[in-house]
C-alpha cells in the first residue's frame, strides 16, 4: 500500500454466540473486506498465485481458493467472484494489508493490472433462507450448491456451505455499501456467523495461523478450493504432492466443550497427555458457557482425551463435519 491509502487491517472483537444457534438472521461481516483485481493481466496473475483455476471463476460460479508460499503453506483463504472483466476476492481484515503487499510484488509483472481494497464494499452473511429469498425475488432455488452465484441490483448473492445441522447460509457481496431492506430479519453478531462457519467446517486464517498449514490440512479441497489439474502456481508442487502421494497426516476437526474457562485463541496447542498434537484455528464461545472450535489435529491423535492448552479440566468432544474427509480413512500413524 502507498502512504496515502487507508490501512484496512483490524482485529475483530467477538461477543458470545447465541445458543441454540439462530435459524434466521443477517450479519454485517466487518471482519472481512473485499478486494478488486482489474486490468488485462487479472486472470494470468491470479492463475499463477492461487489454487483455483480462473476458468472456473465465471458468471454463476464463485469458487474458493487459497494462496500459498513456495513451501505450500496457506497465507490466504478466499473466494473468487467474477465482476465483468474483474475478479473480486475477500480477505480477513487483520491479514489484508500483508496479503495485498505480498501479492503486489507479483502483480507488478502484469502491466496495467491492479489490486486494491474496496473501501465502500461490504459483505453480509445471511443465516437461513428467509433473508436470501427476499433478496433473490423468488429465484433462490437457482442457488443449489456452495459457490452458486446470482447477480442482483444490490450485489452478488452467493450460496455458501450449510451447517452440519443443515442450516442454509448465503453471503451478499456489495461493491458499494447500499442499505438493504432487511427490517423483518433480525440482525445477529459476528460471533453468530463465526459459530455457523465452524458448524460448516470453514476455516479462517488469522495472524497466529497464517502460513502454518498446507491448504489440505484446513480441508480446503473438500470445500472446492483446490483445483488439482490446473497448471503451476506458487506452492503447487507441495500441495499436489500431498494430494497425489496421500501424505496428509493431519487435518481440520470440529470440537465442542461444555465447560470452558475462556475461548482458546487461534494457535492455542491441542494437548493429548503431555504432548501437543495440533492447534486451534478458530473458536467461538456461546452464551450458555460452552465453546466450539476448529482445530488442525494429527489423525492418529484424535482418539482419547484432548484439551486446549491451559484448560486441562475442559475435555474436547469430537463433533461431525458436514462433509467427508476421505484422507483420514487411510492415514498412516505418523505426523506430517
Amino acid at each position: 500500500m502507498t502512504g496515502t491509502e487507508t490501512p484496512v487491517s483490524a482485529t475483530p472483537v467477538y461477543s458470545s454466540a447465541e445458543f441454540p444457534p439462530p435459524a434466521s438472521g443477517y450479519v454485517l461481516l466487518t471482519n472481512r473486506i473485499l478486494i478488486r483485481v482489474s486490468g488485462p493481466g487479472t486472470d494470468k496473475f491470479l492463475q499463477g498465485q492461487l489454487s483455483q483455476s480462473l476458468d472456473d471463476v465465471k458468471a454463476g460460479s464463485s469458487p474458493r481458493a487459497a494462496g500459498a508460499t513456495p513451501k505450500g503453506r496457506a497465507y490466504c483463504l478466499t473466494r473468487l467472484v467474477r465482476d465483468g472483466d474483474d475478479v473480486l476476492m475477500d480477505l480477513p481484515a487483520e491479514l489484508a494489508d500483508a496479503v495485498i503487499t505480498h501479492l503486489r510484488k507479483y502483480i507488478m509483472l502484469f502491466r496495467g493490472t491492479s489490486m486494491a481494497p474496496l473501501m465502500e464494499g461490504r459483505i453480509t452473511g445471511l443465516l437461513g433462507n428467509e433473508a436470501a429469498s427476499g433478496l433473490a425475488g423468488g429465484r433462490l432455488d437457482e442457488l443449489k450448491s456452495p459457490g452458486d452465484t446470482m447477480v442482483l441490483d444490490s450485489g452478488f448473492l452467493i450460496r455458501t456451505e450449510s451447517t452440519v445441522a443443515g442450516l442454509p447460509r448465503y453471503e451478499l457481496w456489495q461493491t458499494s455499501a447500499k442499505d438493504l431492506e432487511l427490517e423483518a430479519i433480525p440482525e445477529k453478531t459476528l460471533a453468530d456467523w463465526q459459530a455457523s462457519e465452524i458448524a460448516a467446517g470453514v476455516a479462517m486464517l488469522s495472524m497466529a495461523t497464517s502460513e502454518s498449514y498446507v491448504p489440505q490440512m484446513l480441508n480446503w479441497q473438500h470445500l472446492g478450493g483446490i483445483h488439482f489439474k490446473k497448471g503451476c502456481y506458487t506452492g503447487q508442487e507441495v500441495i499436489a504432492r500431498m494430494h497425489f502421494l496421500g501424505q496428509l497426516k493431519k487435518s481440520l476437526f470440529r470440537f465442542h466443550s461444555d465447560c470452558i474457562g475462556s475461548v482458546p485463541a487461534p494457535g492455542t496447542p491441542i494437548i493429548k497427555g503431555e504432548q501437543s498434537v495440533g492447534e486451534v484455528v478458530n473458536a467461538v464461545g456461546f452464551n450458555n458457557g460452552s465453546c466450539e472450535l476448529l482445530a488442525v489435529v494429527r489423525h492418529d491423535a484424535v482418539d482419547g482425551k484432548l484439551t486446549a492448552s491451559g484448560q486441562p479440566d475442559s475435555p474436547l468432544q469430537l463433533e461431525p463435519l458436514p462433509y467427508r474427509v476421505t484422507e483420514r480413512e487411510n492415514s498412516a500413524n505418523n505426523d506430517t
